[in-house]
């Protein structure tokens, strides 16, 4: 990882994700690049002393970087709606990734209906990282999600890519759905065939999380491949608790039913929810178009 974008509005959330950018920047000795975004929806007076306000606190945030954490670290204002901008300067810059702070809980519905968190997670050429949980050093323990798909893939391997993982406790976690079975045959099976059948789907889903997780090149790593008791989102948060995970993976879109991690299910569930850091991988160009 060479270069790491950050999003700032400069409020206490977007200090949270450049102190989280700051210290991957001094990990991987990578550069930053802070980037603001002014909304030209307004008079172009009022624009243009946005414009210079912004660019001098950009400038302040980039001197103090370079000086107390000595980070390379280069600013830019953009101009424009906020996902747009964010976007312009990614396709721009093209960062390795791209880091954003959490949003206030009682507006997450609004944003993830399509608007700046949502839309720039979505459509970012790059992982977007939502910083959630005051930064307090490296990733320790990191929990990866995967439903067997290539998305859940390509997430998997944009991590692995990134070198996030290093020196850290790695889990990778498949949940997998009997509900249906449970409902449909629970009047038809004695409980020593439910069990054999529970027991069959668990062997069956360790078995593709082995040859998921050697294809992927994910050494040393825990597999967890367990029975969803709930929502697949408040399973994965629920297991991230129970690992301590600092780091929860996801991708942003997969195949239909459980594993559906398609960003307005799984993934808008489980960034809305988070209590910690999570990862997106946003969904292949091609496969954006399609939806």
């Amino acid at each position: 990882m060479k270069h790491i974008m950050v999003a700032t509005d400069f409020s206490e959330r977007s200090d949270r994700a450049l102190r989280r950018a700051t210290l991957l920047a001094k990990q991987f000795g990578a550069r930053l690049s802070l980037v603001h975004v002014v909304d030209d929806d307004r008079p172009q007076r009022m624009l243009e002393k946005e414009r210079d306000l912004a660019s001098q606190l950009l400038d302040e945030t980039g001197a103090s970087v370079r000086g107390h954490d000595g980070v390379t670290c280069d600013t830019r204002v953009v101009l424009g709606a906020s996902f747009a901008g964010i976007l312009k300067a990614v396709e721009d810059g093209g960062p390795d990734l791209l880091v954003i702070g959490p949003h206030r809980r009682q507006e997450l519905r609004d944003i993830f209906a399509g608007t700046t968190a949502e839309r720039t997670i979505r459509s970012a050429s790059c992982p977007v990282l939502m910083a959630n949980a005051p930064p307090a050093g490296a990733y320790r323990r990191i929990l990866l999600t995967t439903d067997f798909s290539e998305e859940a893939r390509r997430a998997v391997d944009a991590f692995v890519a990134l070198g996030m993982g290093h020196g850290s406790e790695i889990s990778l976690l498949h949940l997998f759905d009997v509900m249906a079975f449970r409902l449909a045959m629970a009047g038809s099976m004695t409980e020593s065939s439910r069990i054999t059948y529970l027991e069959n789907v668990r062997d069956e889903a360790r078995k593709e999380l082995v040859s998921f997780a050697q294809a992927a090149a994910l050494r040393s790593v825990k597999q967890i491949a367990r029975e969803s008791r709930s929502s697949t989102a408040l399973d994965i948060l629920a297991e991230a608790k129970e690992t301590s995970a600092d780091l929860i993976v996801v991708g942003t879109r997969g195949r239909s039913g459980l594993g559906k991690f398609l960003l307005g299910s799984v993934a808008e569930e489980v960034l809305r929810s988070a209590d910690r850091d999570v990862l997106a991988v946003p969904p292949r160009k091609n496969a954006t178009a399609t939806q």
